[in-house]
């Protein structure tokens, strides 16, 4: 446990160190602007659209559009949590 904390901590430690000594060309920086979009947005694919190996019901998905949709708009954090629930839990008991 110890040295997983501590490499965890080298690598965190290793971005703002190396961050002036390493540059990469304007296409990778794009990249990897656009792969942080690209992972977050597949990491709730597969957590809306799955449940227990298989596909979720219908519900779970509705509920993250909903928060999708409020987060787009900027609502507040706490409203986004608790429409996408209502949203779950509402179509669920129909």
């Amino acid at each position: 446990m110890l040295t997983l904390a501590v490499g965890t901590y080298l690598i965190r430690l290793a971005g703002p160190l190396l961050r002036t000594r390493i540059t990469f060309p304007p296409g990778a920086e794009r990249l990897l602007d656009v792969s942080a979009v690209v992972l977050l947005t597949a990491l709730v694919a597969v957590t809306a659209l799955t449940e227990g190996g298989g596909p979720a019901d219908a519900a779970r998905p509705a509920g993250v559009l909903v928060a999708g949709v409020l987060a787009w708009r900027k609502a507040p954090f706490m409203a986004i949590v608790l429409a996408a629930a209502a949203t779950t839990a509402l179509l669920r008991l129909l």
